[in-house]
């Protein structure tokens, strides 16, 4: 009786132990650039705990992409807009040279579609935002981004608003990491901190 009590906690201990929330990964340790890579000649540093992206003088596109792959992610950050904002997140992205390949959650100055997706060289934009939900980027404070990727399925939310919820089948076969960017023409500042992912 014993020994077949002792076999149904195992078991559950077992089963207990794969259904557990997988831990949340800080992409950004808040010191310096670990983890990361960077792409182009664009500046990426830390100040006050903080990343920051800015042009460089080759006013250029720039990337700092992760060391690592992420398929299924849960992934949250916040960014401020300290002068033009024309930046993004991109996802299951890879980079050779400042050319990615991808998709993009927008990062942008008010009313450019922050929060939709765009597919750089190739389908361009696949998810733009409407007019009515343009006013909920706060420009020159913190915003907080969150992107889910699952399969095929991609949900972002901008400040705890939905922004876009779609499948498509081109994404879900997609493989790479995330990567952040710098849009070219100069005069772009933006700062993250508090990236956040989940994987699933």
């Amino acid at each position: 009786m014993k020994e077949k009590l002792l076999v149904l906690v195992l078991l559950v201990a077992v089963a207990t132990g794969f259904m557990a929330p997988t831990k949340k990964i800080k992409l950004f340790n808040g010191k310096d650039l670990t983890g990361w890579k960077i792409y182009g000649t664009e500046k990426w540093y830390v100040a006050d705990g903080e990343l920051v992206c800015e042009s460089g003088p080759d006013k250029g596109y720039g990337y700092l992409g992760t060391d690592k792959f992420y398929k299924n992610f849960d992934l949250s950050l916040e960014f401020k807009q300290e002068a033009n904002g024309n930046s993004g997140v991109f996802f299951r992205s890879t980079v050779e040279g400042t050319k990615v390949k991808g998709w993009q959650v927008e990062v942008a100055p008010p009313n450019h579609d922050t929060g939709g997706i765009y597919e750089s060289y190739g389908r361009n934009w696949l998810k733009q935002i409407p007019d009515e939900k343009e006013n909920i980027l706060k420009p020159e404070q913190w915003n907080k981004l969150r992107i889910r990727v699952e399969g095929d399925h991609v949900q972002t939310w901008l400040n705890g608003q939905s922004m876009v919820d779609f499948n498509d089948e081109i994404i879900g076969k997609g493989e790479g990491g995330i990567a952040l960017q710098i849009h070219d023409g100069g005069g772009i500042k933006v700062r993250w901190k508090n990236l956040e992912l989940q994987p699933l």
